[in-house]
């Protein structure tokens, strides 16, 4: 039972199971929540969401490397949920009408984009913790960094719109 749930949870309900890019359907599949959160919960919203499913995701994820045997198997997408969340945390904290108003679709955009790259290129914390920390943490928190690196690039994009 709990190696059921655990794959319910680590494949976000099946996306991590696409034939093509698992990590990038599991992105995509991650926005329509993002912008719930925004618009019910706002920053906090967001942040706690945040912080629950990475606890269950480390939780899913544990069992299911135990199971596989695979220290980070590609259907595991929970972990870009986190991410992809986090890539519009700075911004819902700051200017949150910019994810919910009329051109709430090019920051949607961007965060996504912006975060795909983070977590494909893998560079500085995102690195480390993809290639040294071979665990469901690891699985989890290079993710988080990649969310976290994005966060701050949408909030340039944010601070050039405003500015312009």
């Amino acid at each position: 039972m709990n190696l059921k749930i655990a794959n319910i949870i680590g494949t976000y309900f099946g996306l991590g199971l696409s034939k093509y890019a698992p990590g990038t359907v599991g992105s995509l599949g991650s926005l329509p929540l993002a912008y719930l959160l925004v618009k019910w919960g706002g920053f906090w919203g967001l942040i706690i969401a945040c912080l629950i499913i990475f606890a269950v995701g480390v939780w899913a994820v544990n069992i299911i490397i135990k199971e596989t045997g695979n220290d980070d198997p590609s259907k595991v997408v929970i972990d870009e949920t986190v991410g992809q969340l986090l890539a519009f945390s700075i911004v819902s904290f700051l200017a949150p009408e910019f994810l919910l108003g009329k051109d709430a679709i090019l920051y949607y955009v961007c965060g996504f984009a912006f975060f795909r790259f983070f977590d494909i290129v893998k560079m500085g914390p995102v690195k480390y913790f993809d290639t040294k920390v071979k665990n469901a943490y690891g699985v989890m928190l290079d993710d988080v960094f990649a969310g976290i690196l994005a966060s701050t690039l949408l909030l340039g994009v944010l601070f050039f719109r405003v500015n312009m």
